[in-house]
């Protein structure tokens, strides 16, 4: 991924608050669509233009075509704020992050999501590297705001469940590890929206940190079917379950892996 700069430059008379609401409105549409990654990017004032630093999956990722619809209007609304069309300019690679997937096309997408990750939440099923949004191939000009907030939501939770000295523990860790839970309920509607549009499966990931039951983990089932699921050889190295119909995919609980 690359770390960028965006200059709009001041065309016309403006305010710094109209200024900022149309920069904030046009970022904002770009998260949605998987244009831009994380959550902060600061922004300053120099001389006759403002200055925004952000992160991309792709060099490509600003090109009018990967634009959603809401995100070509918030791009044309910045010229009624007196602000330019966005300048590029790619400073150099993000060490921090992943590196996105090489693949032109994919056979089948994995939604996955940890509280650490700034990147896509579609993973490619083949290398199990992110795929930004703008490329998953979505042709109705609709952006993936809903699976963007549902990714907030998903790594809130999972990041105060992965804490040592944790508070919410027991709803927390229900909430990311239970099937039938809002969040992952969300999630997983999420993947099979996606995947009835796309016509491709679209595996949902069911996290697993703790178990009741070490002995019999191994052995458990299918929370969607109730069908046996265990994989003879573990998929990615980390996917010990599959479910085929139901297009689920967990780990042994990682409490109960030696």
């Amino acid at each position: 991924m690359l770390v960028a700069e965006l200059e709009f430059k001041i065309i016309a008379d403006t305010s710094f608050s109209a200024a900022e609401k149309g920069i904030r409105y046009y970022l904002e549409k770009l998260i949605f669509q998987g244009q831009i990654l994380g959550r902060e990017f600061p922004t300053y004032q120099a001389k006759d233009s403002f200055f925004s630093r952000v992160v991309l999956a792709q060099p490509d990722a600003l090109e009018k075509k990967s634009h959603s619809s809401a995100g070509l209007q918030a791009l044309e609304q910045l010229q009624h704020v007196g602000l330019s069309y966005p300048k590029l300019s790619i400073l150099g690679d993000d060490l921090m992050s992943n590196h996105t997937d090489p693949c032109p096309a994919h056979t089948a997408l994995i939604l996955f999501c940890s509280f650490s990750a700034t990147n896509s939440v579609l993973y490619c099923a083949e290398h199990f590297a992110p795929v930004p949004l703008y490329k998953v191939g979505r042709t109705n000009g609709e952006d993936f705001e809903s699976l963007v907030r549902w990714q907030l939501q998903y790594q809130a939770l999972d990041e105060i469940q992965m804490q040592e000295s944790r508070v919410l523990l027991k709803s927390a860790e229900q909430s990311v590890q239970g099937f039938y839970s809002a969040l992952n309920q969300q999630g997983y509607q999420q993947a099979r929206a996606l995947a009835k549009e796309l016509n491709k499966p679209v595996y949902y990931y069911l996290y697993s940190g703790s178990s009741k039951d070490c002995a019999s983990d191994a052995k458990k089932k299918c929370p969607g079917c109730g069908s046996d699921w265990k994989l003879t050889t573990s998929w990615h190295g980390l996917f010990d379950f599959c479910c085929q119909p139901c297009q689920l995919l967990s780990n042994i609980a990682f409490d109960c892996q030696s």
